[in-house]
């Protein structure tokens, strides 16, 4: 997900595991698969395993929002596009991601996209982000490259 400069709270996640909203391994993943977050997304984000497909990145991408993660989020980020850092606001509870095309990405390309909508609540007042994201193979690991809004 990019950070509109804009709109900085859309880009903000929820409380991290042991701050607000616990997330353990047995808890549901975020991102919306029906698996458990440590046998999903958390497998990722640990570093045990790498993101086969840019929709998989997308959703650990989410999952990493939702969980407060800013080393992922830097780590899955392009090198030629990254920020220095990443803002996130604990106030913002990522409620629910819809992928809404996918383009590419599997395991034969190089490049893909990946078109989502992110659900979110922020002091009571609820919203959604909607983007279409590239990805790309950077030594051989998917990356965020950039996102377009779609409004």
């Amino acid at each position: 997900m990019a950070r509109r400069p804009d709109r900085s709270n859309r880009t903000a996640r929820s409380a991290p595991a042991g701050t607000g909203t616990a997330v353990t391994g047995a808890s549901p993943c975020p991102c919306g698969l029906p698996a458990a977050y440590g046998a999903c997304c958390g497998r990722f984000h640990s570093g045990s395993a790498a993101a086969p497909t840019a929709e998989l990145l997308m959703r650990s991408r989410y999952s990493a929002f939702a969980v407060l993660d800013q080393p992922y989020l830097l780590k899955s980020w392009d090198p030629a596009t990254r920020p220095p850092a990443v803002d996130l606001d604990p106030t913002v509870r990522w409620t629910g991601l819809e992928i809404l095309d996918t383009t590419d990405g599997s395991a034969f390309h190089t490049t893909g996209t990946v078109t989502f909508r992110a659900r979110f609540t922020h002091r009571g007042a609820r919203g959604a982000l909607h983007e279409r994201s590239r990805f790309a193979r950077h030594d051989g690991a998917w990356v965020y490259v950039d996102g377009t809004f779609v409004e």
